[in-house]
């Protein structure tokens, strides 16, 4: 067997494809050959790509017409090539598999431990509220913006028609309307509000009736 025909053999030998004898031929001749050293370097990843070929397609890649020419329906595939062939496939599934569990239970944890805190409600920076002698109750949430100060109003026993607003006063006697709504018939009422003022700076938050009549007012320290 020449050069030119020991070369042939290298596609065969990446797989597993060749006999004992040729094995051997090609093994003797590979360290005399610095092409086929190169090539054979360079088809390192070649098992791993014809795993997701169909064995007939895989087979006839290698180059190796004795291997090719069994596939025809006369002959049965290789043993050697086959049994290579199922062997990458089943490792190759294994992996898979792992990785796919371990992505799930890395989920599951990550899920699990972030749930809470997903499905927690942010918390105020400050919440006040106050009672008036009419049986109103009235109560704000305060939170820190980059932009200012927002305000979730929770109010019960609120008169049963009219407008009403929610102003803000600053620690310099400026004021600014957060809010306003319609009463309602249940008398109760849940708003957000917003106001560019930041919350250090609030020194109070007023609700008025549509006559801008003071109804209620929550003094924050």
């Amino acid at each position: 067997m020449n050069a030119a025909e020991l070369h042939q053999l290298l596609g065969a030998y990446v797989l597993g494809g060749l006999d004992a004898a040729d094995q051997r031929r090609f093994e003797e001749h590979l360290p005399e050959c610095a092409d086929c050293q190169e090539e054979l370097a360079g088809l390192e990843r070649l098992p791993a790509l014809l795993d997701a070929l169909p064995v007939p397609d895989a087979v006839a890649l290698t180059g190796n017409h004795r291997a090719a020419a069994a596939l025809e329906p006369a002959g049965p595939v290789p043993l050697a090539v086959l049994g290579e062939l199922a062997a990458r496939r089943r490792k190759a599934r294994r992996r898979w598999t792992a990785l796919v569990g371990a992505v799930a239970a890395a989920c599951l944890a990550l899920g699990l431990a972030a749930g809470p805190m997903l499905t927690r409600p942010p918390q105020p920076d400050a919440s006040y509220s106050v009672q008036a002698d009419s049986g109103l109750r009235f109560s704000v949430d305060l939170a820190r913006k980059t932009w200012g100060t927002e305000l979730a109003v929770n109010g019960s026993s609120m008169p049963l028609d009219g407008t009403y607003s929610l102003w803000v006063r600053d620690r310099d006697g400026g004021e600014d309307r957060a809010c306003a709504w319609t009463a309602t018939p249940s008398g109760r009422v849940r708003v957000t509000g917003a106001t560019p003022v930041q919350l250090a700076s609030i020194a109070s938050v007023e609700l008025r009736d549509e006559a801008q009549k003071t109804v209620a007012v929550i003094t924050v320290p």
